[in-house]
């Protein structure tokens, strides 16, 4: 192969608040988890299952800052990075091992309430996955192999992506 590509786009809810910190040159740094789930029909039982994986995120600079303003637990939001492994070594000792999607793209999918419009008024709109202006698709559902969902900007960027549009 002559290439290779580490790319992770997910969409999940968060599990708790984001968490801000600053490096010692003083640059924000938000961790935070989303839980994405998937579901079936088991064909035996044709009962539905479902699977729960948590995803660990991390965001830098703006970024950072924008996740922690605009990002609360249980709000849906879509994100997007590369995939990064990094160890250390525990206070035992014990080498330990965490992996990590460290994003360049966020964009909050819950309803705005007041909070988060204050806080976008605020920051540059690094939350947001557009590249701008053009066709309001919003609110306009899309059937995709029995998955619904609303056109909007997100909508755009899957539709885009899939070359259905």
């Amino acid at each position: 192969m002559a290439g290779s590509l580490n790319k992770w786009m997910g969409i999940g809810r968060l599990g708790k608040e984001v968490d801000l910190r600053y490096s010692q040159g003083g640059k924000p740094i938000a961790n935070f988890s989303i839980a994405t789930e998937e579901s079936w029909v088991d064909q035996t039982t044709n009962e539905r299952k479902s699977m729960t994986e948590w995803v660990k995120c991390v965001a830098f600079g703006t970024l950072a800052t924008n996740c922690s303003k605009l990002l609360s637990k249980g709000k849906l939001c879509y994100v997007e990075g590369r995939l990064q492994t990094r160890s250390w070594d525990d206070k035992d000792g014990v080498k330990r091992y965490t992996t990590e999607v460290v994003l360049n793209t966020m964009k909050v999918l819950s309803p705005k309430d007041s909070a988060e419009s204050s806080a976008k008024e605020e920051g540059p709109a690094a939350d947001d996955v557009s590249g701008g202006g053009g066709d309001s698709f919003d609110d306009i559902p899309f059937i995709q192999s029995g998955l619904i969902v609303t056109a909007g900007l997100l909508g755009k960027l899957l539709f885009l992506t899939t070359g259905l549009i």
